[in-house]
């Protein structure tokens, strides 16, 4: 071999050394890090033991020790389900390296399924013959059976997979049919059991340690720390899932933005936190791509976030006028700039506060404080409205040609209005600052009546806050967020369930089938798992059956 040879296989020998140290490198931090939220898991799980007993001990001493508890459980239910993700990281990344040993997480001992449920036997088909040497002389010499806890709906039960062992008269060969793949390791808890925890928690804000309870006084005995390691498995495992439909939502060419605030938990009290959400949803104008959301959780609502949540993305944003979409607007952004587009409910909403006759009665205001102008600004925006109800559903160029014939001469007729009255009145009137929302920013009217130039868009931004209802909801059930990682973790949850709500579907059905069935498909046809592509196969078999 030539000089130029030795050279060439020297460095390609380097950098295989060079990656593989890198490999083992990544291998050792994924394991140290499992390590930690091991660690750290046992430590909360015995000090949530230490704080019951003390207060088995010493009473209920005061609502405040039993609030202390119940948040000791969610942080637990939260470093479980973190410890979970972060084992099985580690598994992946020492998988492929030799010099780091594999990680095995220490779990407390769980207890046996209750003797009284009933056993469903489900048996794997015997091989017929040898799988050594093609014999047919095989005899069985026994089984292994893999419980699997599994619910019908008010109605539990214990599934054993019974695998039939056989051995070769011939060659004395053992034959057993492989075990089957489970949607989360180690799968001793059935698909609809997890979409049920998993759908509970998300879609219906039942914390786990509420569910375990419920479950305790049904017969079934499953800690909290139980629960949270499948919650945190099962969001590892629908990652796939989660993935296409991030993708499909910022393949849109219009989106809904919007935020809600989360309380999220730091150093024993509650600071503000935000989930955001992203809404695909063509159907306004005759789209024909299905509904999707994506949601995203921070701890803060800085300005960085949506142009993290939105980077690469070009097109039009329907949200309000929150400053921190601003960059996202500025003709320098790289690919393009976002066109937007404002929501006309939020303005009218500022203008409905002040003309509330209603509401102004519930204060005890008087009718004479009402403000005149206020209604008529309402009752000119409600003839917008009542136009957009027709045309809903209609393609966008027959909204757009609506638009130009009926909704621009009442737009512009209230542009002049409002500007007239404004001036007639001091800037600290309350009505002269809901004139300037819409008005006081260079290029924010253009944003309200972009929708005249464009039959895609919409008057308001509701669905995106139809998106958003259920967390708001359910904020009272759960509290806060106990973690950042808990909070991404929820807003994960919630891209998929709320998706399968706006394509008009069970979420809990359509998250059994899916853990049920991805590990056996290749990922050429997870899109089969999707919720538009799901309800319509889920349409076939009905009409077949």
């Amino acid at each position: 071999m030539d000089k130029a040879g030795l050279e060439i296989a020297g460095l390609r020998a380097a950098l295989a050394e060079s990656e593989a140290r890198a490999a083992s490198a990544e291998a050792e931090l994924a394991r140290t890090r499992a390590i930690v939220s091991t660690s750290e898991a046992v430590i909360r799980h015995l000090k949530l033991e230490i704080a019951k007993l003390r207060r088995e001990q010493y009473g209920r001493s005061s609502e405040r020790r039993a609030r202390l508890i119940d948040q000791m459980e969610l942080q637990l239910e939260e470093i479980e389900a973190n410890a979970t993700e972060d084992e099985i990281a580690a598994e992946r990344a020492t998988a492929n390296t030799t010099n780091v040993s594999a990680f095995q997480r220490r779990r407390p001992a769980r207890k046996p399924f209750p003797e009284h449920l009933p056993r469903e036997r489900v048996i794997v088909e015997a091989p017929s013959t040898c799988s050594c040497c093609g014999s047919a002389r095989i005899v069985k010499m026994g089984e292994d059976i893999t419980e699997t806890l599994e619910v019908i709906p008010r109605h539990w039960k214990v599934i054993q997979t019974v695998r039939e062992k056989f051995t070769c008269r011939d060659c004395e060969k053992i034959s057993q049919t492989p075990a089957p793949f489970h949607a989360t390791p180690r799968g001793w808890a059935g698909p609809n059991l997890l979409a049920m925890v998993l759908f509970e928690k998300f879609g219906q804000h039942q914390p786990l340690n509420r569910q375990a309870e419920r479950y305790a006084r049904e017969g079934v005995d499953l800690s909290l720390s139980t629960l949270a390691d499948q919650v945190g498995a099962c969001a590892t495992a629908l990652l796939p899932i989660h993935d296409l439909i991030h993708a499909h939502v910022l393949g849109a060419d219009r989106l809904h933005g919007d935020d809600t605030t989360v309380p999220l938990l730091a150093r024993g009290a509650t600071r503000q936190a935000r989930i955001w959400t992203y809404v695909r949803d063509d159907r306004p104008f005759a789209g024909g791509a299905p509904p999707a959301a994506l949601f995203h959780f921070s701890a803060d609502r800085e300005k960085t976030h949506p142009n993290r949540h939105l980077a690469g993305w070009q097109g039009i944003l329907q949200a309000d006028a929150y400053g921190g979409y601003n960059d996202l607007y500025q003709n320098d952004r790289s690919p393009a700039p976002i066109l937007s587009a404002l929501c006309w409910s939020h303005a009218r909403r500022k203008f409905f506060e002040l003309a509330d006759i209603a509401g102004a009665v519930r204060k005890g205001k008087s009718a004479h404080e009402i403000s005149p102008v206020a209604l008529k600004a309402v009752e000119r925006m409600d003839a917008l409205f009542a136009i957009e109800r027709e045309i809903n559903g209609l393609s966008a160029q027959a909204r757009l040609e609506a638009r130009h014939r009926l909704s621009r001469p009442l737009v512009e007729e209230l542009h002049d209005w409002m500007l007239a009255e404004r001036a007639q009145m001091s800037r600290h009137n309350p009505v002269a600052k809901a004139i300037n929302y819409m008005h006081d920013k260079d290029g924010r009217w253009d944003a309200f009546t972009r929708f005249l130039e464009d039959g895609r868009i919409c008057l308001t931004n509701n669905a995106a806050e139809r998106a958003l209802r259920g967390i708001a909801l359910g904020r009272k059930a759960w509290l806060f967020a106990g973690s950042e990682r808990g909070g991404t973790r929820a807003a994960f949850m919630y891209t998929l369930i709320v998706t399968a709500k706006m394509n008009n579907i069970d979420p809990q059905a359509w998250l059994a089938d899916v853990l049920a069935r991805m590990p056996n498909l290749t990922i050429s046809r997870l899109p089969e798992l999707l919720p538009w592509n799901w309800a319509v196969e889920r349409e076939r078999e009905a009409k077949v059956a």
